[in-house]
């Protein structure tokens, strides 16, 4: 047996101490810089990450503090997108004006010790040491804890960038911050890459992922506070992940699935379960699975892109079939309704949609439930996400998590890799308190609530 867990800490305070802006350490030529057609199927939502350090041993945090601003400053010459900010062009599309206005810059302190963070509830942890955003494209906050560790949190503007970009970042701005330099990944803000062809080559498959905003039905109103969303952090240890995929696999089947395909097909089925014990239960249930184009439609020089090159596939399946064949089964049915979407003509399909639609934003139609459609939600995919290279010189994060309470009526999924054991998964969820709550009862052999003991901090 380990040691029992600290006793966690619920209502502790932040408190600022300092607010700076930080802009590129060169001048910069104030541009313009357009949204790719890819962009503009963002809706205006920010995205959270945040990285916990062990307190450093061979520097003070104050010093700390400054090499994360200077290293900040140099970074945003490249990262010039980060620098700026979002205005409206005239025909009322967002764009991005590159003009150095900076990045807010936080420095705080929070009275809680690293041990006694409840990672496990982010709503009441990590939302407290990530800023929120106000102005520009991202904003940064240092937060210096009780017991001298640091958590740096950052907030940035979805619409500029996806995961896959916001890692660059994460990872140039480490090395520089290490004096590792020349940088691995400089960014390529070639729109071109992106641009749809001409003419136009149009295909209805894309109507049926993608919706205009203005046709999404207004929010649902809940009184249930089972259906209120909330998030959690968990670990799957890499054998529960072993087992899903070869449950997943099927003996019928001769090919592997893969670990993303085997664990969404779990999940799913699991939601579904839930849903059917409803007095009044759905018909039926969506699931989606966030693809990155990059692969698909760049060659190999230019996967430094940034900006946001992704497409949500997704699945609708009856809540009964979902519930009563195998879980072999339900991974065959996402296997198929991906491999549509991790082509270049999918990706070159969804570019000439969006032209044609311009200026009229647009929406993957996951994000629309009507009260016939039952339970849905997106997988992501963070298993690239760097959290073992975001070491600006003391030291690895002994945790690291996206946070991305999206406000839609879907729910969010987030695997990443563990930064404890190789093979192992964080996993962070998004979904109503019932499902939480099921997926608890019925999955604790496979989900596990992240804690200090597993962390071994």
């Amino acid at each position: 047996m380990g040691e029992a867990a600290p006793e966690q800490a619920c209502g502790f305070h932040v408190t600022t101490a300092r607010k700076q802006v930080i802009t590129a350490a060169l001048p910069l030529q104030d541009h313009w810089l357009p949204l790719s057609n890819l962009d503009l199927l963002l809706p205006p939502v920010h995205v959270s990450v945040c990285f916990c350090y062990k307190k450093p041993r061979n520097t003070t945090n104050s010093l700390a503090h400054e090499t994360l601003k200077t290293s900040l400053a140099e970074t945003l010459v490249s990262y010039y997108a980060f620098a700026g900010e979002i205005v409206t062009n005239p025909t009322g599309e967002p764009e991005i004006l590159c003009n150095n206005r900076g990045v807010d810059f936080v420095e705080a302190g929070a009275d809680v010790d690293l041990r006694e963070l409840n990672l496990y509830d982010p709503d009441e942890s990590i939302a407290k040491l990530v800023p929120i955003k106000k102005h520009g494209v991202i904003a940064i906050q240092v937060t210096q804890l009780k017991c001298g560790s640091i958590v740096v949190g950052c907030t940035f503007d979805h619409r500029v960038a996806d995961a896959y970009s916001m890692n660059m970042f994460l990872i140039s701005w480490a090395e520089i911050s290490r004096s590792d330099v020349p940088i691995s990944c400089v960014p390529s803000f070639r729109r071109s890459l992106l641009n749809p062809r001409r003419p136009l080559i149009m295909d209805s498959s894309i109507d049926k992922m993608y919706m205009p905003v203005m046709s999404l039905p207004p929010p649902q109103e809940t009184t249930n506070p089972e259906n209120i969303l909330a998030s959690r952090i968990y670990y799957i240890k890499a054998d529960a992940l072993e087992e899903l995929q070869t449950l997943a696999s099927g003996s019928e089947t001769k090919v592997k699935r893969t670990k993303l395909e085997s664990f969404s097909a779990f999940l799913w089925k699991l939601v579904a379960e839930h849903a059917a014990k409803d007095p009044f239960p759905s018909k039926n249930s969506k699931l989606g699975i966030v693809v990155d184009g990059r692969k698909r439609l760049m060659e190999k020089e230019n996967s430094n892109y940034f900006g946001n090159v992704l497409s949500i596939p997704f699945g609708g399946q009856r809540i009964d079939d979902l519930v009563n064949k195998p879980l072999s089964w339900v991974a065959e049915e996402v296997h198929r309704f991906l491999k549509s979407s991790v082509t270049k003509e999918h990706f070159l399909k969804l570019i000439d949609w969006v032209e044609t639609l311009r200026p009229t934003p647009a929406i993957s139609r996951i994000y629309s439930t009507g009260s016939d459609d039952g339970p849905a939600f997106v997988v992501s995919s963070g298993r690239s996400f760097p959290v073992t290279r975001v070491d600006f010189g003391w030291g690895s994060p002994v945790f690291g998590s996206y946070h991305f309470p999206w406000g839609g009526s879907a729910g969010y999924v987030m695997p990443m890799p563990s930064p404890v054991d190789d093979g192992d998964w964080m996993v962070y969820l998004h979904l109503t308190k019932g499902q939480l709550k099921f997926i608890e009862e019925e999955a604790s052999h496979v989900f596990t609530p992240i804690d200090s003991n597993y962390l071994k901090i």
